[in-house]
């Protein structure tokens, strides 16, 4: 292949190799950072260690084959050989992991929806079937406890269509930077307060107000899941402590606070994926949809802010927001 060729070559952002009776003559930058620059001179084993790679890189008709694991664990590639002569191949690699995760993520995302719904709809149906027959269904007491079921899972139905459609209308939205002002210390102790019928929230702040760039009812949806999931996980009996801290280096840290059980260190990173749950059946008797800490991640990430949980069993659990301050 002449130099300019080559030349063409390195300067692609896709890795692509120039390999000769089985040998790498030639890898442009993206290939030497992906595979290491030793590959250069040595044999396409060295570079490659797929076997069904080798074989079609070696193959007189060239061809498409997807190999795993070529960059990371995981990571999904495919490899395009293209035959230029007899002895001479140019192989370009396309790293389509992004492509692969998000189409299993989907469909992990239908599957795990479809089978929430199902488990109360198929409630639902059982316990009208059973008062539909006259001696069931006659009985008052038994009436009242099936019918009270049935609104509790139709209840949960509700909840969990809600969720998913305010998780479509916030990723439809996530590439939108908000536009108005919110003050988050106001609207920490407006949230707060709808919750203090029910259990005691106590709210603090190290400033009279600190204002975002933000949407008004997304932010506050974060702050009543938050407040939410501490409710439900946390002693009965004890606060639940909102704290609102405006820091010196431009950003505002609101930290929701409970004296619950704690969650273990293995589930921590996974709770923000949707329908995971540390505590299935807890989860689903409080009322959780398995979806409340996906949608405070994906508002915070569109308010260009951090979400973090930190836990330790029996002590508790906080869950922190930071999201840059507006300037004036």
């Amino acid at each position: 292949m002449a130099s300019n060729d080559t030349d063409q070559l390195e300067h692609l952002q896709t890795p692509a190799m120039i390999v000769a009776k089985g040998q790498v003559t030639f890898a442009n930058q993206a290939a030497r950072t992906l595979l290491g620059a030793h590959i250069v001179g040595q044999d396409v084993r060295i570079a490659i260690r797929d076997p069904r790679a080798i074989e079609l890189i070696l193959d007189a008709n060239g061809g498409t084959v997807t190999v795993s694991g070529l960059s990371v664990g995981g990571s999904v590639w495919e490899i395009d050989s293209v035959v230029l002569d007899s002895e001479v191949r140019l192989v370009s690699l396309y790293d389509r992991s992004e492509r692969v995760s998000v189409a299993r993520a989907h469909a992990d995302f239908v599957a795990n929806a479809s089978h929430e719904l199902r488990t109360p709809l198929a409630t639902i149906l059982g316990y009208v079937e059973t008062l539909m027959n006259p001696k069931a269904g006659g009985d008052e007491a038994t009436r009242e406890k099936f019918l009270a079921t049935i609104r509790h899972e139709a209840m949960r139905m509700q909840a969990l269509i809600s969720d998913l459609m305010s998780l479509s209308r916030i990723e439809a939205s996530k590439h939108e930077v908000p536009g108005d002002s919110v003050d988050i210390v106001a609207l920490a102790r407006e949230t707060a307060g709808e919750f203090r019928t029910d259990g005691e929230v106590a709210v603090s702040a190290n400033c009279d107000s600190a204002t975002v760039r933000g949407e008004r009812a997304q932010l506050a949806q974060v702050l009543r899941n938050l407040i939410d999931n501490a409710r439900k996980y946390g002693r009965e009996k004890d606060k639940v402590e909102v704290n609102v801290e405006a820091t010196d280096t431009g950003w505002v840290l609101i930290a929701v606070r409970d004296e619950g059980d704690g969650i273990a260190p293995e589930h921590l990173p996974r709770l923000t994926e949707r329908f995971y749950r540390a505590d299935t059946s807890r989860s689903r008797a409080a009322g959780g949809t398995g979806l409340g800490l996906s949608i405070v991640k994906h508002i915070v990430e569109r308010h260009r802010g951090r979400f973090d949980l930190t836990s330790r069993q029996g002590h508790g659990t906080t869950a922190s927001v930071m999201l840059p301050l507006l300037r004036d």
